[in-house]
């Protein structure tokens, strides 16, 4: 299992990932409030993001269904990672917070289907 480390910018809000292969699952969503902060995000189970510092100036915001938890730094304002509304037993994370990524030498990240679309087509099944 290799433990990575990450982030926001302030470095108040500081988190450790532990991959079982590495950076895996690497998406963006298409969902309003994913499209506008265009971030590339890992998946982890829940378990394995550990928030190590400052877990007191995380701000959480919930829109619509209100499952997914987008937690980003009060200070900073970065994003530094969510639980899924898709499988609420993950966290989406935000590569770009991981220490010694560079975002640039990421090629073919997918794009996941987040749309309000989506999310009334899931409710009504």
């Amino acid at each position: 299992m290799e433990t990575k480390k990450g982030s926001c910018h302030c470095g108040s809000v500081r988190f450790e990932v532990y991959l079982e292969n590495g950076l895996e699952d690497l998406r963006r969503c298409n969902c309003s409030l994913c499209r506008r902060k265009g971030a590339i995000m890992g998946s982890v189970l829940i378990e394995r993001l550990k928030v190590t510092q400052g877990e007191e100036y995380l701000t959480l915001y919930q829109w619509n269904t209100r499952t997914a938890k987008h937690y980003f730094c009060q200070i900073c304002g970065i994003y530094t990672h969510h639980q899924r509304r898709s499988n609420p037993a993950f966290y989406g994370y935000n590569v770009a917070c991981i220490e010694g990524i560079n975002l640039f030498d990421l090629s073919d990240v997918a794009t996941a289907n987040g749309s309000a679309q989506s999310i009334i087509d899931e409710i009504k099944t």
